[in-house]
């Protein structure tokens, strides 16, 4: 590995745009030699995030420069809880619950890292192996009288939650934190900690720690946090978190968060989660400023993250169930695996119409206003008809006496209301 691979680390996160705080002299660290870097995450749940993503990322790139990457997973300090960036005080868990995610989560961070590598490869640690068998006494004495309590204090994560209170269990993480990055440097030969800008006060805070007990000297550096264009929360959809276990978030809505992102943000995601070149990214960016109509940015970027998380099998039947739900006939959606169809219409609104209704015969007019609710007033659903803003499993309906029956349920099963371009009702037959 050459010294110039080792520096395309720190050109590409700085050219990306992707480091926000660095201590003096961590250029130069990583520019001449191989060096061994750890970013921590907390196991509050059995599956990471995209929020993990970038980190993750971090990591995958730190590793292709010829790094040694570290993924620190936090089975002791998950019982304590980060105030970094928290407003109030998290609920702990318990041993079994964090042991349980920790296993999951080590599964998938296997797909992003290569831990079998010859000359670098990743390694996998829990700071519990290391926290179970120290005493508070021996904590107190050996971490704690380096570092002082005005250091402390000045830290924003606890700045932030002085007024509506920090308790001394959230207060003494970073003196925890600071603790792991000494225990790897002394056992794994660490020097480097990364993370997010929110993670600055208590990546310093081991710097400072392992000046003090060893002499030392380490690094740090951090990436801004990722936003939204508008300012709202990056990785947060109606539905909560967008997680890249795929029994939690399937990946056809995986792909279509993606997809949805606004042109500022999909001009900055593809920059921070993707490997193509800037050169590429570039080019892409100028594509879609000619033609933007046709969300080649968004395309782009939905198709790189999908592939990367969850496979390019999984990543061809989210394109074809995107492209059927807005271009397909009806025969194509009915076609689709009962799993896929019910993602593609998650959250959209759902009535119920009996057999014997439908044996009968419905009016449209009755059908889009008491029976489904779509419209509030059959003058309305009247209104929409005739300016032909209504389908009926994928069909424009223009006729107001037009009449459903039991033939109009698809697979005996459903019927599929479109108004405008964007708006689906979905009503169920009830056996």
């Amino acid at each position: 590995m050459s010294l110039t691979n080792y520096h395309s680390f720190y050109l590409e996160m700085s050219q990306r745009g992707l480091i926000q705080d660095i201590t003096p002299d961590t250029e130069k660290a990583l520019s001449t030699s191989k060096m061994t870097g750890y970013i921590g995450f907390d196991p509050t749940s059995d599956s990471l995030h995209v929020g993990s993503l970038a980190q993750i990322i971090t990591l995958m790139r730190f590793q292709k420069a010829g790094h040694i990457p570290i993924v620190l997973v936090g089975g002791a300090t998950g019982m304590i809880g980060d105030p970094s960036g928290k407003s109030q005080e998290r609920n702990l868990l318990n041993k079994e619950t964090l042991d349980y995610n920790i296993e999951c989560i080590k599964k998938q961070l296997s797909m992003f890292l290569d831990f079998t590598a010859k000359d670098n490869s990743a390694l996998l640690l829990n700071n519990y192996d290391w926290f179970k068998d120290i005493s508070f006494i021996d904590f107190i004495r050996n971490v704690g009288k380096h570092i002082s309590v005005s250091y402390m204090m000045a830290k924003d994560s606890v700045q932030t939650r002085l007024e509506k209170g920090i308790s001394f269990t959230e207060f003494s993480y970073q003196l925890l934190q600071a603790y792991d990055f000494l225990y790897m440097n002394e056992h794994y030969n660490c020097s480097l900690q990364m993370g997010g800008a929110d993670q600055w006060g208590n990546i310093t805070t081991g710097t400072e720690l392992i000046r003090k007990k060893t002499g030392k000297e380490t690094y740090a550096l951090t990436s801004p946090l990722i936003k939204k264009a508008d300012g709202t929360k990056f990785g947060k959809t109606e539905g909560g978190n967008v997680w890249l276990d795929k029994n939690k978030t399937s990946p056809y809505k995986f792909y279509q968060f993606w997809l949805n992102t606004s042109d500022d943000d999909a001009k900055n995601y593809i920059k921070v989660f993707t490997f193509l070149s800037l050169d590429e990214i570039n080019s892409l960016i100028q594509k879609h400023n000619t033609e933007p109509h046709l969300r080649h940015l968004q395309k782009e970027l939905a198709k790189q993250i999908t592939i990367m998380v969850h496979g390019e099998q999984d990543y061809q039947d989210s394109v074809k169930a995107s492209e059927i739900l807005f271009n397909g006939t009806m025969n194509d959606l009915a076609a689709l695996p009962d799993s896929l169809f019910k993602d593609i219409m998650d959250g959209v609104p759902v009535s119920k119409i009996t057999t014997q209704e439908a044996s009968v015969g419905i009016d449209i007019l009755e059908f889009l206003t008491t029976h489904t609710q779509i419209f509030p007033s059959k003058s309305e659903a009247r209104k929409m008809l005739t300016a032909n803003a209504v389908a009926i499993n994928k069909e424009k309906v223009s006729d107001i006496k037009m009449t459903l029956s039991l033939n109009s349920f698809i697979n005996n099963q459903f019927i599929l209301i479109q108004k405008g371009k964007k708006n689906y009702y979905l009503c169920y037959l009830e056996k």
